[in-house]
Order: structure tokens, then sequence, then C-alpha cells
């Protein structure tokens, strides 16, 4: 009896001498300082070491929490998640830094990351390889984009992202045009004139100077005279031939340079060509 009272000890002083061979967990990074921390971070970012970079950065925001190094690490938290293929994080950090800086010159190039992020958000590794058309994905992510560069160029219209976000913002609007011209096509096969009609007069109201308005007149009039509206369609007609014959119609090499149409067609059809 005094035999098997004496286990639990043995395994208890067994227990404690294990414990007392294993080496002590030591912080490195202890007594480095906010901007030794800073440079491992970015040493650590090159190599691809992304984990450890951000494991440099926390600790960074965590013991200097004021200054300039605070500030960078926070954008560069952002930076890395994106690079790491964690766009809902990447832009939680970035949203993160403008509520914390809404002031600071620096939100801009926040908001063009997020904009970047979700710019980039429905293309998958077999894209480079396999041509695709993004039109034809959900346009969430395209309008999220379009939303945070308007934002950026709205509140930061000197910054030196401002150029790039505007040219993406009109790539971004002919690809918002073109999935309604895919939904009203898609209406037109199966007999749906009415719900065609609609997706094309969208595009008409809305991105009057994307590459999508031609088509969108076509539909139209095609809708409009399977739904036995033949005035309508002759109006229609009548704007499609005068601006063919005029040339209003923007190309894709003519948005690139964000060419506007001239009002006559929206006073056509009664829309404010502002």
């Amino acid at each position: 009896m005094p035999t098997l009272r004496l286990i639990p000890l043995l395994l208890l002083l067994t227990l404690f001498s294990g414990c007392a061979l294993l080496p002590e967990l030591i912080d490195e990074t202890k007594d480095w300082s906010a901007s030794k921390l800073y440079l491992e971070a970015k040493e650590s970012q090159s190599n691809g070491d992304y984990l450890t970079a951000l494991d440099y950065l926390q600790k960074l925001e965590a013991r200097f929490p004021f200054g300039r190094y605070a500030m960078q690490a926070q954008l560069d938290t952002a930076y890395i998640h994106y690079r790491n293929n964690e766009p809902a994080l990447a832009i939680a950090a970035a949203d993160r830094f403008i509520k914390l800086h809404p002031m600071s010159e620096f939100a801009a190039y926040a908001y063009y990351l997020k904009g970047i992020v979700n710019f980039n958000r429905n293309r998958g590794f077999l894209d480079d390889i396999f041509p695709t058309d993004p039109s034809q994905r959900d346009p969430g992510a395209t309008l999220s984009s379009f939303n945070d560069f308007n934002e950026l160029i709205r509140r930061f219209p000197q910054s030196k992202y401002a150029m790039d976000a505007r040219k993406r913002m009109v790539y971004l609007r002919n690809n918002m045009a073109k999935h309604e011209i895919h939904a009203a096509d898609y209406y037109m096969r199966r007999g749906a004139y009415l719900a065609a009609a609609n997706r094309a007069s969208t595009v008409v109201r809305n991105f009057q100077r994307s590459t999508s308005v031609k088509p969108a007149l076509e539909i139209m009039i095609k809708a409009y005279g399977k739904l036995g509206l033949t005035e309508l369609a002759n109006d229609t007609q009548q704007v499609l031939t005068m601006n063919l014959n005029t040339g209003r119609f923007v190309t894709d090499e003519v948005s690139k340079s964000e060419r506007s149409f001239g009002r006559k067609i929206w006073d056509w059809l009664g829309l404010d060509g502002s």
C-alpha cells in the first residue's frame, strides 16, 4: 500500500525534472528598437516570409503605438495580407488605418490598396494562362474597387495614386457596362424582352461613356420590336444611326482617353448627359 502511494509522487517529480531540461523560450526581439523591428519585418517580407514579417509588425505596433513606424507598420500589414492572398484581412487592415488616421496623407495609399485588392479579387491563377472576360464575373468586387478608387480621387485628387486610379475606373466602368450587356443578351435568348430592354437601358443611362452603349442600343431596338413597341424601336434606331454617322460612340481606343459622348444622344433619349 505505501508503494502505491509513492507512484504519483514519483510521476510528479519526473514531470518537473523533465520540464527543467526544456530550454527557456527567449524573445530575441525583446530589446529591439522600432527601427530594428521595422527593418527586420521588411527583410522578412522581401524574402517572402510573410508570417514572420507580420509578427514583427505586430510587435512594433504593440510596443511603439505612436509615431511614423507604427503608421507604416499598419499600412505594411495591409499590403502583406494582400500579397499573401488574404484579401479580407488586407481590406480590414486598410480600413483600420483609415479609421485611425482619416486625415493622414497616407490614407490615400490605404484607399488605393483597397481598390487594388478588390480589382484583383476575382482573378485566379489561370487568368494569366487562359484569356477570360472579367465582365462575366460577379460584379460585386468590381463595384467595390470602383468605389474605392472614386473615394481616393474625391478625397485626394492630387495624390500620386490618382492618375492610375482614374485609368482603372475607366476599365472597371467598361466591365460593369459589359456585365449588363451579358445579362441583356441572356434575357433576349430566353424571350424575356422587357427585362433585356431594361438591362440595356441601364447601360445607356448609367454608363454613358462606356464601350457598351452601341450594343445596348441594338439590344433595345430588338427588344422593343419583339414587344411591339414600334415607336420606341424607331426612336432608338434613329439615335443609333445618328451616332454611327457622326462617330460619337466610344471605342476601346477612345475610352482610354476618357472621351465623352456629345449631349445630343442623351437629348434624343431624354437623359442627362452632363
